[in-house]
């Protein structure tokens, strides 16, 4: 098995570093400070223990994971003698520059530097390091432990070896993998959900239709299993706001403008499921 990093304890890097340890692997979760690892390690018990509950695991394996799992703050001794880092922080580029900078000084020759980046490009992200042959986009989906897909996004110098490595690892924690081969920014399921989710919200901003109706609409008409504002909720409507606003910058395509009513929601704090109220009120 390796030895994996994961950089951010918020709820994608716990996922992470919670399949990580389920398969086996020897984790090191690393965050800014205590209260954050505390809270990552937390939800990843808490997530554990439902499984647990449900039969899925043992309560022995639960332990066992967990055990897999230690954490620090020290982000240069987090990459010191690991076979993958797998980045998580908030997508801000110049965030995952800052990270990018130590691992490269930090992780060992050969190691895989991944992103787990829903829509910045890949390229732009290598540019912080020495060896962009090194860098390969993770990107999984929330809830990690139970969404199976990742995709695994090619930058323009990211090597065969690179993302054999990064493939053999997602699809060690239990991932179906698809590869993106060119590095377009929101590469395939953000870019699609994110040309969706402005149109929707700007239909709802002009009162063509209610947002109940509108998922209704395509949960019905389109078969999905959500629709684009409830997926919104879901995945924070700050991280989808900056997912859109990633790809215009990117592309200069007007359908991927934000439109003001998600920009409103973010700075009054409806930030979607986790805050209790998005598009939905949510009980607590």
């Amino acid at each position: 098995m390796s030895r994996i990093a994961v950089v951010g304890a918020g709820l994608m890097g716990s996922g992470i570093a919670q399949v990580a340890a389920r398969a086996g692997h020897d984790v090191v979760l690393r965050d800014v400070g205590p209260r954050e690892l505390d809270r990552g390690l937390a939800g990843i018990r808490a997530s554990l223990e439902r499984f647990a509950a449900k039969g899925t695991i043992s309560a022995d394996d639960v332990e066992a994971a967990l055990a897999r799992i230690r954490t620090t703050t020290d982000l240069e001794g987090a990459a010191a003698g690991v076979d993958i880092v797998v980045e998580a922080v908030f997508e801000q580029v110049e965030i995952k520059h800052e990270v990018f900078r130590v691992l490269d000084r930090a992780a060992p020759e050969g190691a895989v530097l991944a992103t787990n980046t829903s829509a910045i490009p890949i390229t732009s992200i290598a540019a912080a390091t020495e060896r962009p042959e090194s860098v390969v986009g993770t990107h999984f989906f929330s809830p990690v432990p139970m969404m199976k897909l990742c995709e695994l996004v090619r930058g323009f110098k990211t090597s065969a070896a690179t993302l054999a490595a990064a493939r053999e690892f997602a699809e060690s924690v239990g991932k179906t993998v698809v590869v993106v081969n060119r590095d377009v920014a929101g590469f395939v399921t953000t870019r699609l959900i994110s040309a969706l989710a402005m149109e929707a919200v700007r239909l709802v901003e002009s009162g063509v239709v209610s947002a109940a109706d509108l998922d209704t609409a395509c949960r019905l008409g389109f078969g999905h299993a959500m629709g684009p504002l409830e997926t919104i909720d879901l995945t924070g409507v700050d991280i989808m706001l900056n997912a859109a606003r990633n790809i215009y910058a990117d592309t200069q395509d007007a359908k991927f403008f934000p439109p003001e009513t998600l920009q409103r929601m973010v700075t009054a704090g409806d930030l979607g499921r986790k805050a209790g109220r998005g598009f939905y009120p949510y009980g607590t």
